[in-house]
């Protein structure tokens, strides 16, 4: 499996940026991905997730409203379009996957570093105030 990001860079407050996540190697729609991002001198958090069997995504409260993560199924291909970004969004933003299938009635512990097995390698995102 492989994850390449891209789209990060500098924006104004009140900016929008939107992040991408190439993923190759997965066989089919049974994997989630997760977004997360590390400010300097924090430790990593996840932000948002999407499944893609069935398209649920999920948001972590401080980005809920201002970013929106969805998924190009024929490109295999997840977004973050983040908007109304804010000084505070400054990280390094880092898209990771899982298998998932939601079979079994097993849930994802949203946001939790360990449930993921492959990282992308990060793309900056700085918002100017």
């Amino acid at each position: 499996v492989q994850l390449v990001e891209s789209g990060g860079g500098l924006v104004q407050t009140g900016g929008s940026l939107r992040l991408s996540c190439a993923a190759s190697g997965f066989a089919g729609d049974d994997y989630a991905i997760g977004w997360f991002r590390q400010a300097p001198g924090k430790k990593r958090e996840g932000i948002a997730e999407i499944t893609r069997r069935d398209g649920a995504t999920y948001y972590e409260d401080s980005v809920k409203g201002r970013f929106t993560v969805s998924s190009d199924n024929g490109k295999n291909i997840v977004y973050l379009q983040m908007n109304s970004l804010k000084p505070e969004d400054t990280a390094v933003y880092y898209c990771a996957a899982t298998p998932y299938s939601g079979d079994y009635g097993y849930t994802l512990d949203h946001f939790r570093e360990y449930e993921y097995d492959w990282w992308g390698q990060g793309t900056q995102v700085t918002v100017s105030s």
